[in-house]
Formats: structure tokens, C-alpha cells, sequence
């Protein structure tokens, strides 16, 4: 087994105005370039990769987020230790995703980056190294699959063809029915962004494919926003292991869409902004036309917010304004500001709480009767103090009005037990009820797959007694903390009401032996 290096690297809410900061931009000017390659794939469900994928098991590294100074033991107000009663939602599908012996897959990393998509008639998931389309009725994996991420590449040439190196996301574009696939190519140099397009609605039809380079920036943990006039991706950017500051980009939609050379407008911030989320839209309806992209991450008991407005008839003109300074109540990241701290039973290896960020997606809905509504988790330390490490909950808000003057509506932290909680995603559906799901463990739980939510007519603040959604059956062992590094919850473009949630389990005790679930529910309210 090779394992890799591991780079190292106030209160309640007491106003309802955020303070803008300066525009934290390298002088700023937009960074632009074209597309280093791009053309039309033949149909996916005919392609394999030209290579292998890696043959070693690899500890994929973590690169931590140097964060603004955040306090650490500090009582956290919000803490929401008794769950309300139980009043939905109900699930009609619970089936394996790519993992250990499913589907004739073996995992060859960790984490396995597990995340996925639903669409009009298919579930896509993308893991750490492979890819598989479901039938959204059924279950049932498409043949042909899974496939290596580069698959669907093949031909392409350069590192998007040569190289599987992970970090993937996929996404569906409501809008335009399409498909969005897109994974680094770091292996090699320069450093790529590949980003593949589909031409319809099936995702094993052909794709319009590209490639964004970064040069000698390594572009980590990148985060993909789908939005009416681009493509928005964020990274933490590395050079060599010293931390750069995050990179925020815009991928021209409208030429993408059409297989057109396409452009991307990027903005290089300081290095004192890690960990930024673009917001990914939900529902039918647009945002205000427009609108920017909003992203945001975390500081000490606050977020921050910026607007991308871009312009790529002349991108000099496009824009990034913030942070605005959004002041929520106080909190400690989970094993005070990352790394690994979550107890499994049978073993004293403790798995990564990845707390030094936000967790994706940034989900963002414009509602019928004109609010707007950003919602986004992440994990913090809940009873810690100097002799003890408490548990971990999961910290979620809803921030309304990011056009205009942002304010957090609700702020909670789910923590209703000694169980830990963390690598959470959350999501609204169209009649503003949320579902969230993510990972629980201790010492006597094994590492589980688990949801809660609540009705937007329920008390405030408030999630609902929790879902086991998937049993762990193993714990992780020896050497392998990572655990994640994300996991993923969509709302289904059709209803606009069922949840879609995939995260990863262990059906035994192990290392490299990880497997996933798919599930969906819905309330019985939303129809």
C-alpha cells in the first residue's frame, strides 16, 4: 500500500446588517484564458480509458484550509439538543452505490469523494475513481458501468485523457436538461480543470469536453455551481504545499451548452479565504436577472460572502465584490478546526472531520414569492472544553436576501445526542422544507449513514428526529483517517420535492473497503 505525503498546511447573531470588507482580489483584475482543448465525445456508454487507472491504494492527501484565527472550547449557543417530533420524510428508494463489491467495483483511494446527481429520468454518482448512471425509477446501474472518471475522456488527449486523479463533481443543469461531469487532472503538468458537458438529457449520450488549465497552481477541492450565465467552480489553490488562498471561476455555460470554444474569468483571493462554496441553484425559478453568483465560506463566528458578476462579451468588466462579513452565532470547528477526532467502536483510529470548511452545496433557491434562500452546513465541536473534546453536530443556516443585505433567518447545531455528526449536505425543496444528511459515529455507533429535516412551517431553528438511513457494518482501521471528503444531497428537477442523498459506509472492518448507498425520500406535504 503506498501512501501519499499529507501536506500540512461571537456570540449570537446581533445584527441584521453584514459589514463589507475590501474587495480581497489580486489588484482586482479578472484572470482570463481560454479553454486549452476542447471537442465533441462520441456516445459514453461506447467509451473506456485509453489507460489505466492507479493500480496502487492511495491515501488521497489532504491539504488543510489555513483559516482566519477562530476560538477554540467555546460554548456554542445554538445547540439544538432535543429534536422536534417526527413528521416525515418518507423514502422509496435505498440501494448500493459504487463501493467495495458492488458492481464488480474495488476502491483504489480514499476518500471516495462520494457525490452524485439526479436528472429527468437518471441518478449519476462519482467516486473516487469511477462513475455509474441509474435508472431513477428502478435503481438499476446502466450497463456498461461503472466506469474510470477518465472514461469519459477517452481521446481527448493530454491529462484529462491520461490521468484519474479524483476530486470529482457531478451536477445537473435544470435548466438546460444537461449533464456537467468535471474532475482535476493533477498527475502532470500543468495543472487541469476537465469539465465535460452533455449534449441531451442522457447521461450516456456525448459530451462536449474541455480543459481549463492553472499551470504550476494546484487547484484542490474544487466545487462546482451551476447558475443561469456560467459555470462556477471554486479551489483552494497550492503552491507546492504552501496554502494560495481560494481561486473562484466562471466556465462560459452558454458556449459550453452549444460545444463552442469556451472561456474562463477567474479571481485569485488572499490567502486568508479558504474553503469557498459557489452557489448552485435549485427549483424553477431563475434568480433575478442579473443576479451575480454568490459564494461563501467561513471566519471566525461569521461568514463571509462575495458576488461574481461576470461579463464574457468583455470579461475585463467582470466583477468580484466582498466579503460582506455576516455575523452568526459562536462556534468551534469540530476537533478544533479540522483533522481527525470521530471515535468508530473496536479501534482507536479516529476518522477526519474535515471541520476547516463548509460543506457542499451551497444550495440557493428563489422562491415564488421573491426570497431568495442560501443554505449550507458544516461541523463543530459541541461540549468541548479543555479536558474534554465533546462530540461534533452539524452547524446549518439559512441566509435570505443575498442580493441586497444578507441576514441569517435560522442558524442551528444539530446535535440531539453524544453521537458525532459531520460530513453533512443539505437542501430545500420547493416548498422550503429541508432535508440534511450526513455521517453519524462514536464509540459504540459505527460510521453510519443518517438523515433529519424539517417543515418550513416547523419552530424555527429546528430539525426533526433523525433517519437511519444506511447501518455501517465495519469500522475504519489503522493508518486511514479520511473519511469523505464530501458527500451530496439534490432535489429532483421533476417534483422539485423528492431528496436524492449518497454518502459512503463500511459493510466490515478495514482500510480501502468503502461502499455507498443511494436514497431517496421526499415529505408527504410536498406533491
Amino acid at each position: 500500500m503506498r501512501i501519499t505525503k499529507v501536506f500540512a498546511a461571537a456570540g449570537m447573531l446581533t445584527a441584521l446588517f453584514g459589514v463589507t470588507l475590501a474587495a480581497q482580489n489580486d489588484n482586482g483584475r479578472p484572470e482570463v484564458s481560454q479553454a486549452v482543448n476542447h471537442d465533441v465525445s462520441p456516445p459514453l456508454n461506447g467509451m473506456q480509458p485509453s489507460v489505466r487507472g492507479k493500480d496502487a491504494k492511495t491515501d488521497k492527501p489532504l491539504r488543510p484550509i489555513p483559516q482566519n484565527v477562530l476560538q477554540t472550547n467555546v460554548p456554542d449557543p445554538v445547540v439544538q439538543s432535543l429534536a422536534t417530533p417526527f413528521a416525515g420524510p418518507s423514502g422509496s428508494l435505498n440501494f448500493a452505490g459504487v463501493g467495495d463489491g458492488d458492481y464488480g467495483f474495488s476502491p483504489d483511494s480514499a476518500p471516495p469523494d462520494t457525490n452524485g446527481a439526479v436528472g429527468a429520468t437518471q441518478y449519476v454518482q462519482w467516486v473516487n475513481e469511477s462513475f455509474a448512471v441509474f435508472d431513477k425509477t428502478t435503481g438499476a446501474i446502466a450497463a456498461g458501468f461503472p466506469k474510470a472518471g477518465n472514461a469519459l475522456w477517452s481521446g481527448f488527449g493530454g491529462g484529462c485523457e491520461t490521468n484519474n486523479d479524483g476530486d470529482p463533481i457531478v451536477q445537473y443543469d435544470k435548466a438546460a436538461n444537461r449533464w456537467i461531469f468535471t474532475q482535476f487532472s493533477v498527475s502532470t503538468k500543468p495543472y487541469l480543470q476537465c469539465v465535460a458537458v452533455s449534449t441531451t438529457s442522457d447521461a450516456t449520450g456525448s459530451y462536449n469536453r474541455y480543459s481549463f488549465s492553472y499551470g504550476t497552481q494546484f487547484p484542490d477541492y474544487p466545487k462546482l455551481g451551476v447558475w443561469p450565465d456560467a459555470y462556477y467552480i471554486s479551489f483552494n489553490i497550492f503552491n507546492a504545499s504552501r496554502f494560495g488562498g481560494s481561486k473562484v471561476c466562471a466556465y462560459d455555460r452558454a458556449n459550453m451548452l452549444t460545444g463552442a470554444a469556451a472561456t474562463q474569468v477567474c479571481f485569485q483571493l488572499s490567502s486568508s479565504f479558504g474553503g469557498l462554496l459557489p452557489s448552485d441553484l435549485d427549483g424553477v425559478n431563475p434568480p433575478p436577472t442579473g443576479s451575480p453568483n454568490f459564494f461563501l465560506n467561513f471566519g471566525a463566528n461569521r461568514l463571509n460572502l462575495w458576488k461574481f458578476h461576470v461579463n464574457f462579451a468583455t470579461p475585463a468588466l467582470s466583477t468580484l465584490t466582498g466579503p460582506t462579513s455576516i455575523p452568526v452565532a459562536a462556534f468551534t470547528p469540530a476537533c478544533n478546526g479540522g483533522g481527525a477526532c470521530i471515535p468508530q467502536p473496536g479501534t482507536r483510529q479516529q476518522l477526519d472531520s474535515l471541520a476547516d470548511r463548509l460543506m457542499y452545496r451551497l444550495a440557493y433557491r428563489h422562491f415564488a414569492d421573491g426570497h431568495e434562500s442560501l443554505v449550507v452546513n458544516h461541523s463543530v465541536s459541541v461540549g468541548a472544553s479543555k479536558k474534554s473534546a465533546g462530540t461534533s453536530g452539524i452547524r446549518w443556516y439559512e441566509i435570505r436576501n443575498p442580493s441586497g443585505t444578507p441576514s441569517v433567518t435560522q442558524q442551528s447545531t444539530f446535535s440531539p445526542d453524544s453521537t458525532f455528526r459531520w460530513m453533512g449536505s443539505i437542501a430545500m425543496d420547493k416548498q422550503g422544507n429541508m432535508a440534511m444528511g450526513y455521517s453519524t459515529s462514536s464509540s459504540t455507533v459505527r460510521p453510519s449513514i443518517t438523515t433529519t429535516g424539517r417543515l418550513a412551517g416547523d419552530p424555527g431553528n429546528t430539525m426533526q428526529v433523525e433517519t437511519l438511513l444506511y447501518p455501517g457494518v465495519g469500522s475504519q482501521l489503522t493508518n486511514l483517517t479520511r473519511w469523505g471528503d464530501y458527500s451530496a444531497i439534490t432535489v429532483d428537477p421533476v417534483d422539485d420535492c423528492t431528496f436524492w442523498y449518497t454518502n459512503e459506509y463500511l459493510k466490515g472492518n478495514g482500510t480501502f473497503n468503502w461502499s455507498t448507498r443511494i436514497v431517496n425520500f421526499k415529505f408527504p406535504s410536498c406533491n
